[in-house]
Parts: C-alpha cells; sequence; structure tokens
C-alpha cells in the first residue's frame, strides 16, 4: 500500500511538473484521473479491511 502511494504522488508531482513547464491541459486531466482512480482502490481496500476486520470475525464469534 505505501509503495502505491509513493507512485502516485511520484506520478501527480511528475504531472504537475509537467504542466507548468508545458501548460498543455492533458497533463492535469492526468493527474486528475490518477486521483480518482486512487481514492477507489482505497476505498475499496479500506471496505474489504472492514470486512475482514468485523464482519467475519464477528461470523467466527457467532459460530
Amino acid at each position: 500500500m505505501r509503495l502505491i502511494l509513493v507512485m502516485v504522488t511520484l506520478m501527480l508531482v511528475t504531472s504537475g511538473g509537467m504542466y507548468i513547464f508545458t501548460r498543455n491541459r492533458r497533463y492535469l486531466k492526468f493527474a486528475w484521473q490518477t486521483v480518482r482512480l486512487t481514492v477507489l482502490l482505497l476505498l475499496v481496500f479500506g471496505l474489504l479491511f472492514v470486512l475482514e476486520r468485523y464482519v467475519l470475525i464477528a461470523w467466527r464469534v457467532f459460530l
């Protein structure tokens, strides 16, 4: 997870730098898509963590 966040941060910094140097809006679009995908992946990961932590452990208690 940390590696993914480091890679995303590097991609965002690179995209921001490329936008500053070229003023091409496609780099901002790429950065925005990267942020959206990262947030989606973090939400899925968080949901799976909650599912494992609370739902499956609670299910085991009832059995």
